[in-house]
């Protein structure tokens, strides 16, 4: 078993934890835009700052954002004030080209402000968690190519996808080891693209290479979770071929039937969805939702109650709150 601290912290809790991916509804408490937080370190600081004082959560967190690595690369990123950005268009559409494409360093572009984010949240007063946040290798190599096309290249042109996955897993590697060094005591990669491929090939194109950075960043005191928001049941014994001791899923994963595979010092969080229960439901609902899985996972410790995904810019406060109202009534 893990001696992790974010394993440590959850498996000995008195109490239920949560771990929403939270950071974006923090800007209507510092009245910061979209584009302050994924391009200055401080407003993303503030925001998270402003939360953690709201909620007294055991957890600080960088903001999820899945374009700074592809932009490192050289894609094109839209940035605008109220949006999460953007990658558009294909940086790579041959062989040639992703075998000539030269791997950034951490900190090139706007990798820098998340490194800078974590600098800053590991110096918080109360000592919380600090994650770091990265896009996953198969995501990546995905932004870079083109998502739907690189669906159809895992069949049609593997050894070009096989090209950018592994330079997406150097540069992820040692963004991951900066994250590191920054104070951070785990990061969350995200890999929804992996989640779109089969078993089969979310093993080849996905784990293989996690597995990889995994060993390369993984210590006792160190956390890789791997993020998934779109991977199912099925997926499962795919995606624990990461060898990793964490995950976190979204709506499509049956929770319950997943605790039930893996082992009692693995940790599973999620999986409320961002969109259809933070945005949309009213809040004694939230409360009503989250308090149900609360309920139905009651049995395991090493369950995370969390938002399935990235909860949205345009989430109200009051969602988070009576999402925080069933974990922790008496806040």
């Amino acid at each position: 078993m893990t001696s992790s601290r974010f394993h440590q912290l959850v498996l000995q809790s008195p109490r239920r934890l949560a771990l929403p991916i939270a950071v974006y509804p923090g800007l209507k408490l510092t009245g910061a835009k979209v584009s302050d937080i994924v391009t200055n370190p401080r407003a993303q600081v503030d925001a998270q700052t402003a939360l953690r004082d709201r909620y007294h959560s055991p957890f600080a967190l960088s903001a999820m954002d899945l374009s700074a690595e592809a932009e490192a690369f050289g894609a094109h990123v839209v940035v605008s004030e109220n949006e999460i950005p953007t990658v558009t268009g294909r940086l790579v559409t041959n062989l040639e080209q992703a075998q000539a494409l030269p791997v950034p360093q951490p900190g090139d572009r706007r990798t820098a402000v998340y490194l800078e984010a974590v600098r800053s949240l590991a110096q918080m007063p109360g000592e919380p968690v600090v994650f770091g946040g990265c896009i996953g290798p198969f995501s990546l190599a995905a932004r870079l190519v083109g998502v739907s096309e690189a669906m159809e290249l895992t069949v049609t042109e593997p050894a070009l996808v096989h090209t950018l996955l592994e330079k997406s897993t150097e540069f992820l590697a040692a963004y991951v080891k900066s994250f590191k060094a920054a104070g951070a005591h785990g990061v969350i990669m995200a890999e929804p693209a992996a989640g779109l491929l089969s078993p089969r090939g979310l093993a080849t194109f996905s784990s293989a290479y996690i597995k990889r950075i995994a060993a390369q960043v993984s210590n006792e005191g160190f956390t890789l979770m791997l993020h998934n928001c779109a991977a199912k049941l099925l997926h499962l014994p795919a995606v624990l071929e990461t060898g990793l001791q964490a995950f976190h899923f979204g709506a499509p994963m049956d929770l319950l039937g997943a605790l039930g595979v893996v082992q009692p010092g693995v940790v599973l969080c999620g999986n409320l969805d961002p969109a259809g229960v933070f945005v949309q439901m009213p809040p004694a609902e939230i409360t009503a939702r989250a308090s149900q899985l609360l309920g139905a996972t009651a049995a395991h410790k090493n369950f995370v109650i969390s938002s399935g995904c990235d909860v949205p810019p345009n989430a109200p406060l009051s969602s988070l709150d009576a999402f925080y109202q069933a974990v922790n009534p008496t806040l």
